[in-house]
């Protein structure tokens, strides 16, 4: 039996277009010509870090077969029973495969961006999990993808320069060994294109309560419906969550404008799979890794409102960044000082050279005081005056110093656990707390998401 992955990368812009519903009129497209779509299509994000990434880093990729002959029921699928088929192995049962792919990309894909560079690829065998490893945590360059598809795709196409191929390769490589979640996309009608979008806030509230396998649908505190994109593609929401099951009873409670058609993909969002435990001084730009150190400088603020500190390692120093879109996140890291022990989570920008937070474990917080008053002379009773700034203490009368003034401690107003950014700045792979606390139990350490 010969079943053929097809992978599509680099279709969308800033301007609009979207490679998941690509892939949804690909699927459409096939299943008119009898071809069979095994499983779920799936959605693998990518390096959030590479500066010329896609709208959303986001790779498209599903496995195609030719029903001929015996068929075997394997699975469910969008609510109907999945088939496999035995086919022969004819190459010729697949020539308008090809033909079907590339159409619907010259129609669907934005290839008028000069940013776009589409690229789709046919696997028989997948490639080593390992690839997808690599380009969801590093870079890969064209080249070296072109070398591993010479070598082993059935067919490859990439138009412009064709840097969706490197996406589409990693899509096809991806395998859910570590973890996995799901989304349900639905899409607009064409004439809607481009103007507002109807998804009722209250209905999305609604589900977010009642589908509690569903997660990062609704930004209370920031009234942001996250189901809802913000750019002209043809999405009009999508509701990601743990058991597809769950995703059609999600859809049967938000309330919106018409569906046109609508899809479910098997993904790797809200996973951490892009992040990787590094010290400090292995660290690079576009990486994305979780690192521990001692707070080593106050943080600050820039203009512009993005909070910067310094954590130090046995291995060297590097700056974390709660940048402004991160919102109420910043006044956790505003409260964290010299001493206190963390576990960082982010992306590495090239410059600056700093950690973007998605979220943070305070491990341990040190002490914290302030003065009350200036030091008593033990010899005279008296309040000592000030010498001058770091210089400590002296008794006008009779001259005794002391450095020390008398202080209280201070309540800190933070204790250890996760934090994480809110909703609205949330990376679509970035791992919500929701899932760390369903996966670990309700955990002894705080937890908290703003």
């Amino acid at each position: 039996m010969i079943l053929i992955w097809v992978g599509v990368d680099d279709t969308d812009s800033t301007s609009g277009g979207c490679t998941t519903y690509v892939a949804c009129m690909l699927i459409k497209e096939l299943t008119k010509e009898k071809y069979d779509i095994i499983g779920y299509p799936r959605l693998v994000r990518l390096n959030p870090n590479i500066p010329w990434k896609t709208r959303g880093n986001g790779a498209v990729s599903f496995l195609v077969g030719k029903g001929e002959g015996k068929k075997t029921k394997i699975g469910e699928i969008r609510e109907k029973e999945v088939f496999s088929y035995e086919t022969s192995s004819d190459d010729s049962n697949y020539d308008r495969l090809k033909e079907i792919v590339e159409q619907v990309i010259e129609e669907y894909a934005i290839l008028g961006d000069e940013n776009t560079n589409s690229g789709f690829v046919l696997f028989r065998n997948p490639p080593s999990y390992e690839v997808y490893l690599k380009t969801v945590r590093g870079i890969v360059s064209l080249k070296e993808v072109k070398e591993l598809l010479d070598s082993s795709a059935w067919y490859f196409k990439g138009f412009k320069n064709g840097r969706g191929l490197i996406g589409a390769t990693a899509s096809v490589a991806w395998t859910p060994v570590r973890d996995r979640t799901f989304e349900l996309i639905t899409y607009r009608k064409k004439e809607k294109w481009g103007s507002p979008r109807f998804v009722d806030d209250v209905s999305t509230k609604k589900m977010d309560k009642i589908v509690s396998s569903t997660f990062d649908n609704y930004d209370y505190e920031n009234h942001h419906n996250r189901l809802v994109p913000n750019s002209p593609c043809p999405v009009l929401y999508g509701v990601r969550g743990e058991n597809p099951v769950d995703l059609f009873k999600a859809k049967s409670i938000v309330k919106s404008e018409k569906v046109d058609s609508w899809i479910i993909f098997e993904t790797n969002q809200g996973t951490d799979d892009h992040l990787q435990e590094k010290n400090i001084r292995d660290i690079q730009p576009y990486d994305s890794v979780i690192t521990q150190g001692v707070v080593s400088k106050e943080p600050f603020t820039l203009q512009g409102g993005h909070v910067v500190f310094e954590i130090k390692d046995e291995t060297g120093f590097i700056d974390c960044a709660a940048y402004e879109p991160t919102k109420q996140f910043r006044k956790i890291v505003r409260k964290l000082i010299p001493g206190d022990m963390v576990e960082v989570y982010g992306g590495v920008r090239e410059t600056p050279f700093t950690v973007n937070l998605e979220k943070i474990r305070v491990k341990m917080l040190v002490e914290k005081y302030e003065k009350v008053e200036n030091p008593v002379c033990p010899v005279c009773g008296k309040h000592m005056k000030s010498i001058g700034r770091n210089q400590g203490y002296r008794c006008i009368k009779c001259g005794s110093k002391s450095n020390y003034p008398i202080v209280k401690r201070v309540e800190r107003g933070l204790k250890p656990g996760f934090y994480e950014v809110p909703v609205c700045a949330r990376r679509h792979i970035s791992k919500p707390l929701k899932r760390i606390k369903r996966e670990n139990g309700e955990s002894k350490l705080n937890h908290k998401s703003f």
